[in-house]
């Protein structure tokens, strides 16, 4: 399968997503490792399997299909051992998402997949929270984080998750999370009510693959403020008018879908019709470096399904969705109106 590669062919198009400020809610750490930060920590950690030039790295970071994208994906993982190695790749994650005029984002943490390894999370913690820090004085963008553990690994890997994220977690920890292979959620019920317990969100993936039943687990099982993907909420015109009524937000991610098959073609995504319902949608690249996308190109691809009204009410729902301060709020809602303003677009 050919990458969904995403095209900004309207200068004014281009101009406006590049003017909106923007949050990121739904993009993982270790899904955003560009092929150059891989090149170095594979030849600093001498991991086997990676391919040996930079070029040829390039070429087999091209997505082609899911099982090659868990390939790649697990080899990113697998180079990450050291406090510094966490610490380059969330630096680097925070100068790109900056690069795109993204002032916040909630990063996932696949820590389950770290600890598994044998690497302690607060040396997960403490790289990525130095690169926190820095890039906050250096490039004003302020991260925040959402350890999470893969469904399809069972209740041990729950459990060990939000223990570590309870005893060694730091402030910016805004949720807990589950992702992986689209699996029952009522195993994890109480490994949730910790977390919730403890002051995170409780913040799954569902209904990207899984069908409503998952985001109904979600809702119902593990109290979830927002829910990561849930583009299958369309099949339940119930369910549809619950998360409208409670404004519960669903992360949506559009290149993502393609890649992973869970939409056949752009021209049939959701996206437009989640927005005529009246879901609080929110526009996300989930894994960008693997899908050949990355925030500013989702914006560019979804202009072209809602038009430029829709990309001003998409930044809109990622700052009402997002767990900044009400007061950085409401400045980053005034930024987009005024940028809305300049370029004649109504808010609606």
């Amino acid at each position: 399968m050919d990458q969904t590669a995403p095209t900004l062919v309207d200068p004014s198009v281009s101009q406006l997503v590049r003017d909106l400020p923007k949050v990121e809610l739904h993009v993982h750490l270790e899904g955003s490792m560009p092929a150059e930060t891989l090149f170095e920590l594979a030849g600093r950690h001498r991991v086997e399997g990676v391919p040996g030039t930079l070029e040829e790295l390039r070429s087999w970071y091209a997505f082609t299909d899911f099982p090659h994208f868990v390939e790649v994906y697990l080899a990113s993982v697998h180079t990450l051992r050291e406090e510094a190695d966490f610490a380059l790749l969330a630096s680097v994650v925070a100068e790109r998402l900056s690069a795109q005029n993204v002032r916040y984002a909630e990063v996932h943490v696949s820590l389950y997949a770290h600890l598994m390894r044998g690497v302690p999370a607060k040396v997960v913690f403490d790289g990525i929270e130095r690169a926190r820090m820095d890039a906050e004085r250096e490039h004003g963008i302020q991260l925040r984080w959402i350890p999470d553990f893969p469904a399809d690994f069972g209740v041990e890997s729950a459990e060990r998750t939000v223990e570590a994220v309870l005893r060694d977690g730091p402030q910016s920890v805004v949720g807990f999370g589950v992702g992986g292979v689209e699996s029952p959620l009522g195993p994890y019920a109480e490994v949730f009510g910790r977390a919730r317990a403890a002051g995170l969100a409780s913040l799954p993936h569902a209904g990207e693959h899984g069908g409503p039943v998952r985001v109904l687990e979600a809702l119902d099982v593990l109290g979830a403020e927002r829910i990561g993907h849930g583009i299958d909420v369309m099949k339940d015109p119930a369910l549809v008018e619950r998360l409208v009524a409670a404004q519960v937000p669903v992360d949506v991610s559009p290149t993502s879908n393609i890649c992973t098959r869970a939409v056949d073609r752009i021209e049939e995504h959701p996206l437009p019709a989640m927005l005529d319902a009246g879901l609080l949608v929110t526009l996300n690249s989930d894994d960008p470096t693997m899908f050949g996308s990355d925030l500013s190109g989702e914006y560019g691809i979804a202009h072209d399904m809602v038009g430029s009204e829709g990309l001003v009410r998409l930044a809109r729902n990622g700052v009402e969705a997002s767990y900044l301060g009400v007061a950085r709020r409401r400045e980053l809602l005034a930024e987009i109106d005024s940028v809305a303003a300049r370029y004649g677009i109504a808010v609606s």
